[in-house]
Protein backbone atom coordinates (compact mmCIF):
# COMPACT_ATOMS: atom_id res chain seq x y z
CA UNK A 1 0.00 0.00 0.00
CA UNK A 2 1.07 3.09 -1.34
CA UNK A 3 1.88 5.59 2.05
CA UNK A 4 0.80 9.04 1.64
CA UNK A 5 2.77 11.97 4.01
CA UNK A 6 2.45 15.45 4.45
CA UNK A 7 4.81 17.57 6.00
CA UNK A 8 3.30 21.34 7.35
CA UNK A 9 5.73 24.14 8.09
CA UNK A 10 4.76 27.44 9.16
CA UNK A 11 5.84 30.21 7.12
CA UNK A 12 8.12 33.38 8.90
CA UNK A 13 5.77 31.13 12.15
CA UNK A 14 7.06 33.82 14.79
CA UNK A 15 7.32 36.78 12.42
CA UNK A 16 3.49 35.67 10.56
CA UNK A 17 1.91 35.41 13.88
CA UNK A 18 3.37 39.47 14.62
CA UNK A 19 2.45 40.20 11.76
CA UNK A 20 -1.35 38.79 12.41
CA UNK A 21 -1.71 40.58 15.89
CA UNK A 22 -0.69 43.58 14.29
CA UNK A 23 -1.79 44.48 10.33
CA UNK A 24 -0.09 47.61 10.64
CA UNK A 25 3.18 45.43 10.12
CA UNK A 26 1.69 42.85 7.27
CA UNK A 27 3.44 45.19 4.43
CA UNK A 28 6.88 46.10 6.20
CA UNK A 29 10.32 44.21 6.90
CA UNK A 30 9.36 42.78 10.14
CA UNK A 31 11.96 40.53 12.49
CA UNK A 32 11.12 38.91 15.86
CA UNK A 33 14.60 39.10 17.43
CA UNK A 34 16.35 38.81 21.06
CA UNK A 35 17.14 40.97 23.61
CA UNK A 36 20.22 42.60 22.90
CA UNK A 37 21.02 43.56 26.64
CA UNK A 38 20.58 40.89 27.75
CA UNK A 39 22.69 39.42 24.65
CA UNK A 40 20.41 37.80 22.88
CA UNK A 41 20.71 40.12 19.87
CA UNK A 42 20.06 37.88 16.74
CA UNK A 43 17.34 37.20 14.63
CA UNK A 44 14.38 34.82 15.17
CA UNK A 45 11.94 34.92 12.22
CA UNK A 46 11.42 37.40 9.70
CA UNK A 47 8.88 38.06 7.69
CA UNK A 48 8.95 37.96 3.67
CA UNK A 49 9.36 41.34 3.09
CA UNK A 50 12.86 41.40 4.91
CA UNK A 51 13.67 38.13 3.75
CA UNK A 52 13.97 39.95 0.04
CA UNK A 53 16.60 42.50 1.81
CA UNK A 54 18.85 39.24 2.88
CA UNK A 55 17.44 39.10 6.20
CA UNK A 56 18.71 36.20 7.89
CA UNK A 57 17.48 33.51 10.80
CA UNK A 58 20.29 33.53 13.51
CA UNK A 59 22.39 36.55 12.19
CA UNK A 60 23.34 39.41 14.63
CA UNK A 61 20.60 42.59 14.76
CA UNK A 62 23.27 44.70 14.00
CA UNK A 63 24.25 42.45 10.44
CA UNK A 64 20.42 42.66 9.86
CA UNK A 65 20.28 46.36 10.68
CA UNK A 66 23.02 46.99 7.78
CA UNK A 67 20.97 44.96 4.98
CA UNK A 68 17.51 46.44 6.11
CA UNK A 69 17.29 49.93 7.42
CA UNK A 70 13.60 50.05 8.25
CA UNK A 71 13.99 46.69 9.43
CA UNK A 72 11.30 46.59 12.62
CA UNK A 73 12.11 43.99 15.75
CA UNK A 74 9.46 42.61 17.09
CA UNK A 75 9.87 40.91 20.83
CA UNK A 76 9.10 37.10 21.07
CA UNK A 77 5.53 35.96 22.57
CA UNK A 78 6.24 32.57 23.40
CA UNK A 79 3.10 32.07 24.89
CA UNK A 80 1.25 33.39 21.97
CA UNK A 81 3.11 30.97 19.50
CA UNK A 82 2.60 28.17 21.48
CA UNK A 83 -1.58 28.63 21.22
CA UNK A 84 -0.74 29.03 18.00
CA UNK A 85 0.48 25.59 17.33
CA UNK A 86 -1.60 24.25 19.50
CA UNK A 87 -4.55 25.59 17.64
CA UNK A 88 -2.94 24.25 14.69
CA UNK A 89 -2.28 20.73 15.97
CA UNK A 90 -5.57 20.24 16.90
CA UNK A 91 -6.66 20.85 12.81
CA UNK A 92 -3.98 18.10 12.21
CA UNK A 93 -5.61 15.36 14.39
CA UNK A 94 -8.98 16.36 12.56
CA UNK A 95 -7.56 14.50 9.68
CA UNK A 96 -5.37 11.54 11.22
CA UNK A 97 -4.14 10.32 14.41
CA UNK A 98 -1.03 10.00 13.27
CA UNK A 99 0.62 13.96 13.51
CA UNK A 100 4.21 13.78 14.76
CA UNK A 101 5.73 16.86 15.83
CA UNK A 102 8.56 18.57 14.48
CA UNK A 103 9.24 21.61 16.89
CA UNK A 104 6.26 24.45 17.28
CA UNK A 105 5.68 24.90 13.69
CA UNK A 106 6.09 21.78 11.69
CA UNK A 107 5.05 18.57 11.23
CA UNK A 108 4.42 15.36 9.51
CA UNK A 109 1.00 13.63 9.07
CA UNK A 110 0.65 10.38 8.12
CA UNK A 111 -3.00 10.25 5.95
CA UNK A 112 -2.24 7.11 4.34
CA UNK A 113 -5.82 5.62 5.91
CA UNK A 114 -8.50 4.72 4.74
CA UNK A 115 -6.94 4.02 1.59
CA UNK A 116 -7.13 6.57 -1.08
CA UNK A 117 -5.14 7.34 -4.21
CA UNK A 118 -2.19 10.47 -4.89
CA UNK A 119 -4.96 12.77 -6.55
CA UNK A 120 -7.63 12.43 -3.18
CA UNK A 121 -4.52 12.69 -0.78
CA UNK A 122 -3.52 15.93 -2.75
CA UNK A 123 -7.28 17.18 -2.25
CA UNK A 124 -6.45 16.76 1.40
CA UNK A 125 -3.53 18.10 2.01
CA UNK A 126 -4.61 21.40 -0.10
CA UNK A 127 -7.58 21.01 2.15
CA UNK A 128 -5.23 21.30 5.43
CA UNK A 129 -3.46 24.05 3.67
CA UNK A 130 -6.49 26.57 3.47
CA UNK A 131 -7.97 25.16 6.63
CA UNK A 132 -4.60 26.60 8.40
CA UNK A 133 -5.35 30.13 6.62
CA UNK A 134 -8.90 30.19 7.01
CA UNK A 135 -8.96 29.19 11.01
CA UNK A 136 -5.53 30.80 12.22
CA UNK A 137 -5.09 33.64 9.67
CA UNK A 138 -1.55 32.18 8.89
CA UNK A 139 -0.08 30.22 5.96
CA UNK A 140 2.15 26.75 5.82
CA UNK A 141 3.81 25.29 3.04
CA UNK A 142 2.96 21.92 2.40
CA UNK A 143 4.76 18.84 1.12
CA UNK A 144 2.96 15.77 -0.15
CA UNK A 145 5.34 12.38 -0.74
CA UNK A 146 4.93 8.88 0.21
CA UNK A 147 8.08 9.27 3.05
CA UNK A 148 9.29 11.90 5.34
CA UNK A 149 11.94 12.82 4.10
CA UNK A 150 11.03 13.83 0.81
CA UNK A 151 7.41 15.41 2.44
CA UNK A 152 9.84 17.73 4.33
CA UNK A 153 11.96 18.12 1.74
CA UNK A 154 8.80 18.73 -0.60
CA UNK A 155 7.30 21.76 1.57
CA UNK A 156 10.51 23.82 1.50
CA UNK A 157 10.34 23.96 -2.24
CA UNK A 158 7.66 26.44 -2.39
CA UNK A 159 7.25 29.16 0.14
CA UNK A 160 5.06 31.01 1.45
CA UNK A 161 1.65 29.03 1.34
CA UNK A 162 2.28 26.27 -1.69
CA UNK A 163 1.70 22.77 -1.85
CA UNK A 164 4.22 20.67 -3.29
CA UNK A 165 3.70 16.68 -4.53
CA UNK A 166 6.62 14.40 -4.82
CA UNK A 167 5.79 11.41 -6.35
CA UNK A 168 7.41 8.18 -7.36
CA UNK A 169 7.54 9.43 -11.02
CA UNK A 170 8.99 12.87 -10.53
CA UNK A 171 11.16 12.67 -7.58
CA UNK A 172 14.35 12.36 -9.62
CA UNK A 173 13.71 15.22 -11.85
CA UNK A 174 12.15 17.69 -9.00
CA UNK A 175 15.05 16.60 -6.04
CA UNK A 176 17.79 15.49 -7.34
CA UNK A 177 19.19 18.57 -8.89
CA UNK A 178 19.12 20.39 -5.70
CA UNK A 179 22.39 20.87 -3.28
CA UNK A 180 22.68 17.77 -1.21
CA UNK A 181 22.66 19.89 2.07
CA UNK A 182 18.92 20.66 1.29
CA UNK A 183 18.67 16.92 2.11
CA UNK A 184 17.23 16.32 6.20
CA UNK A 185 20.08 15.64 8.74
CA UNK A 186 22.98 16.68 6.20
CA UNK A 187 24.18 19.98 7.84
CA UNK A 188 27.46 22.49 7.10
CA UNK A 189 30.42 19.82 8.33
CA UNK A 190 28.77 17.09 6.91
CA UNK A 191 28.04 18.93 3.39
CA UNK A 192 31.89 19.77 3.28
CA UNK A 193 32.73 16.53 3.05
CA UNK A 194 30.73 15.64 0.40
CA UNK A 195 31.97 18.21 -1.51
CA UNK A 196 35.54 17.16 -1.25
CA UNK A 197 34.60 14.06 -2.79
CA UNK A 198 32.35 15.64 -5.52
CA UNK A 199 28.90 15.08 -4.11
CA UNK A 200 27.16 18.26 -4.67
CA UNK A 201 23.62 17.24 -5.24
CA UNK A 202 21.07 15.01 -3.75
CA UNK A 203 21.67 13.28 -7.42
CA UNK A 204 25.32 13.02 -7.03
CA UNK A 205 24.72 11.63 -3.82
CA UNK A 206 21.64 9.31 -4.67
CA UNK A 207 24.57 7.42 -7.13
CA UNK A 208 27.75 7.45 -4.80
CA UNK A 209 28.93 4.03 -4.22
CA UNK A 210 27.69 3.15 -0.45
CA UNK A 211 30.91 1.62 0.48
CA UNK A 212 32.63 4.97 -0.13
CA UNK A 213 29.57 6.76 1.77
CA UNK A 214 30.15 4.27 4.78
CA UNK A 215 34.01 4.70 4.83
CA UNK A 216 33.45 8.78 4.47
CA UNK A 217 30.59 8.94 7.36
CA UNK A 218 30.18 5.68 8.77
CA UNK A 219 26.17 4.29 8.96
CA UNK A 220 25.08 8.06 8.47
CA UNK A 221 26.09 7.26 5.02
CA UNK A 222 24.28 4.44 4.02
CA UNK A 223 21.08 6.64 5.71
CA UNK A 224 21.81 9.40 3.74
CA UNK A 225 22.32 7.28 0.93
CA UNK A 226 18.71 5.82 1.46
CA UNK A 227 17.45 9.07 1.79
CA UNK A 228 18.31 10.57 -1.49
CA UNK A 229 16.97 7.07 -3.34
CA UNK A 230 13.85 7.79 -1.34
CA UNK A 231 14.18 4.96 0.96
CA UNK A 232 12.79 5.84 4.12
CA UNK A 233 10.20 3.35 5.56
CA UNK A 234 10.09 5.38 8.87
CA UNK A 235 6.87 5.82 10.67
CA UNK A 236 4.50 8.86 11.36
CA UNK A 237 4.30 8.79 15.14
CA UNK A 238 1.05 9.91 17.51
CA UNK A 239 0.85 12.89 18.47
CA UNK A 240 1.57 11.65 22.31
CA UNK A 241 4.23 9.30 21.20
CA UNK A 242 7.34 9.85 23.95
CA UNK A 243 10.84 9.42 22.85
CA UNK A 244 13.22 8.03 25.60
CA UNK A 245 15.62 11.10 25.74
CA UNK A 246 19.23 10.17 24.99
CA UNK A 247 20.05 13.04 27.20
CA UNK A 248 19.10 16.32 28.92
CA UNK A 249 20.45 19.40 29.31
CA UNK A 250 20.26 23.07 29.85
CA UNK A 251 23.16 26.23 28.95
CA UNK A 252 22.51 29.71 29.27
CA UNK A 253 23.92 33.39 27.87
CA UNK A 254 24.43 35.62 30.58
CA UNK A 255 23.84 39.30 30.68
CA UNK A 256 26.89 40.02 31.83
CA UNK A 257 30.30 37.80 31.39
CA UNK A 258 31.03 35.40 34.11
CA UNK A 259 34.52 36.72 36.22
CA UNK A 260 34.89 34.61 39.34
CA UNK A 261 34.81 30.78 40.25
CA UNK A 262 31.98 31.85 42.64
CA UNK A 263 29.70 33.26 39.90
CA UNK A 264 30.57 29.86 37.72
CA UNK A 265 29.07 27.86 40.50
CA UNK A 266 26.42 29.58 40.80
CA UNK A 267 25.70 29.17 37.55
CA UNK A 268 26.18 25.78 37.57
CA UNK A 269 23.81 25.42 40.07
CA UNK A 270 20.72 26.66 39.11
CA UNK A 271 21.89 24.76 35.41
CA UNK A 272 21.65 21.48 37.67
CA UNK A 273 19.31 22.56 39.25
CA UNK A 274 17.02 22.45 35.91
CA UNK A 275 18.87 19.15 34.44
CA UNK A 276 17.95 17.85 38.29
CA UNK A 277 14.35 18.25 37.88
CA UNK A 278 13.81 17.53 34.49
CA UNK A 279 15.86 14.02 35.05
CA UNK A 280 13.60 13.14 37.98
CA UNK A 281 10.28 14.12 36.47
CA UNK A 282 11.06 11.18 33.76
CA UNK A 283 12.25 8.69 36.22
CA UNK A 284 15.75 9.05 34.61
CA UNK A 285 19.80 9.46 35.76
CA UNK A 286 22.70 10.13 34.06
CA UNK A 287 25.71 8.41 34.12
CA UNK A 288 27.37 10.66 32.26
CA UNK A 289 27.91 14.31 32.92
CA UNK A 290 29.28 17.22 29.92
CA UNK A 291 29.82 21.31 30.25
CA UNK A 292 29.70 23.47 27.69
CA UNK A 293 31.79 26.72 28.10
CA UNK A 294 31.86 29.73 25.51
CA UNK A 295 34.10 32.63 26.60
CA UNK A 296 33.68 36.61 25.79
CA UNK A 297 35.29 35.90 22.18
CA UNK A 298 33.08 32.81 21.37
CA UNK A 299 35.38 30.16 21.95
CA UNK A 300 33.66 27.33 22.29
CA UNK A 301 34.77 23.66 24.18
CA UNK A 302 33.00 20.42 26.02
CA UNK A 303 34.25 18.11 28.61
CA UNK A 304 32.67 15.47 30.28
CA UNK A 305 33.44 12.77 32.68
CA UNK A 306 31.74 9.49 33.76
CA UNK A 307 30.14 9.66 37.39
CA UNK A 308 30.57 7.62 40.29
CA UNK A 309 27.15 6.36 40.12
CA UNK A 310 23.91 7.08 38.09
CA UNK A 311 22.30 10.24 39.84
CA UNK A 312 19.51 12.98 39.55
CA UNK A 313 20.53 14.85 42.40
CA UNK A 314 21.12 18.42 41.91
CA UNK A 315 24.10 18.80 44.02
CA UNK A 316 26.08 15.63 42.47
CA UNK A 317 25.65 17.05 38.90
CA UNK A 318 26.53 20.70 40.16
CA UNK A 319 29.56 19.30 42.01
CA UNK A 320 30.40 17.38 39.06
CA UNK A 321 29.95 20.37 36.46
CA UNK A 322 32.01 22.22 38.97
CA UNK A 323 34.92 19.32 39.07
CA UNK A 324 35.54 19.37 35.46
CA UNK A 325 35.57 23.07 35.58
CA UNK A 326 38.06 23.40 37.67
CA UNK A 327 40.21 20.39 35.64
CA UNK A 328 40.54 22.25 32.31
CA UNK A 329 40.81 25.66 33.85
CA UNK A 330 42.97 24.94 36.84
CA UNK A 331 44.97 28.15 36.40
CA UNK A 332 42.40 31.06 35.84
CA UNK A 333 39.74 31.55 33.22
CA UNK A 334 38.84 33.60 30.49
CA UNK A 335 35.54 35.64 30.95
CA UNK A 336 32.60 33.60 30.38
CA UNK A 337 29.75 34.42 27.98
CA UNK A 338 27.87 31.26 28.02
CA UNK A 339 27.17 28.02 30.41
CA UNK A 340 25.79 24.85 29.57
CA UNK A 341 25.35 21.84 31.81
CA UNK A 342 24.12 17.87 30.26
CA UNK A 343 23.78 14.28 31.68
CA UNK A 344 23.90 11.84 28.99
CA UNK A 345 23.96 7.97 29.19
CA UNK A 346 20.77 7.60 30.64
CA UNK A 347 18.81 4.69 32.46
CA UNK A 348 16.14 4.26 34.75
CA UNK A 349 16.03 5.82 38.40
CA UNK A 350 15.58 2.60 39.60
CA UNK A 351 18.74 0.54 38.21
CA UNK A 352 20.50 -1.00 40.75
CA UNK A 353 23.97 0.06 41.66
CA UNK A 354 27.02 -1.09 43.30
CA UNK A 355 27.96 0.79 46.32
CA UNK A 356 31.27 0.61 48.63
CA UNK A 357 31.11 0.84 52.80
CA UNK A 358 32.41 4.06 52.20
CA UNK A 359 29.26 5.67 50.51
CA UNK A 360 26.48 7.87 52.98
CA UNK A 361 24.02 6.38 51.75
CA UNK A 362 21.89 8.32 54.04
CA UNK A 363 23.02 11.61 53.05
CA UNK A 364 22.42 11.11 49.37
CA UNK A 365 18.88 10.05 49.93
CA UNK A 366 18.21 13.41 52.07
CA UNK A 367 19.43 15.40 48.80
CA UNK A 368 17.15 13.44 46.77
CA UNK A 369 13.84 13.72 49.17
CA UNK A 370 14.66 17.78 49.55
CA UNK A 371 15.00 17.41 45.33
CA UNK A 372 11.48 16.13 45.40
CA UNK A 373 10.19 18.68 47.84
CA UNK A 374 11.14 21.47 45.65
CA UNK A 375 9.95 19.60 42.46
CA UNK A 376 6.79 19.19 44.22
CA UNK A 377 6.36 22.90 45.69
CA UNK A 378 7.66 24.39 41.79
CA UNK A 379 4.90 22.36 40.38
CA UNK A 380 2.00 23.56 42.71
CA UNK A 381 2.72 27.37 42.86
CA UNK A 382 5.36 28.33 40.08
CA UNK A 383 8.76 27.67 39.37
CA UNK A 384 10.05 30.72 40.47
CA UNK A 385 8.37 30.33 44.52
CA UNK A 386 11.80 28.56 45.45
CA UNK A 387 15.08 29.42 44.52
CA UNK A 388 19.01 28.81 45.42
CA UNK A 389 20.79 31.46 47.70
CA UNK A 390 23.68 30.98 45.48
CA UNK A 391 21.38 32.94 42.56
CA UNK A 392 22.46 36.00 44.47
CA UNK A 393 25.50 35.87 43.22
CA UNK A 394 24.33 36.57 39.63
CA UNK A 395 21.97 39.20 39.91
Amino acid sequence: MERHIVHADFNSFFASVECYKNPELKDKPVAVAGDPKKRHGIILARNEHAKKFGVKTAEPIWQAKMKCKNLILVEPHMNEYMEFSKRAYKIYTDYTPRVEAFGLDECWLDISYPKQTMEQATQIADEIRNKIKRELGITVSVGLANNKIFAKLASDLKKPDALTVITQQNYKKVLWGLPADMLLYIGESTYRKLRRFGIFTIGDLANTSTHLLESMLGKHGLVLYNYANGLDDSEVRPLDYKAVPKSIGNSVTLPRDLTTLDEVRSTFMLLSDKVGARLREQGLCCCVLQIYVRDFELNTGERQMRLPYPTDITDEIANAAMELFRQHYPFGFRPIRSLGVRGTHLVGGQTPIQMTLFDDLARRERHRLLDKACDEIRQKYGKCIIQRGSAKVLL
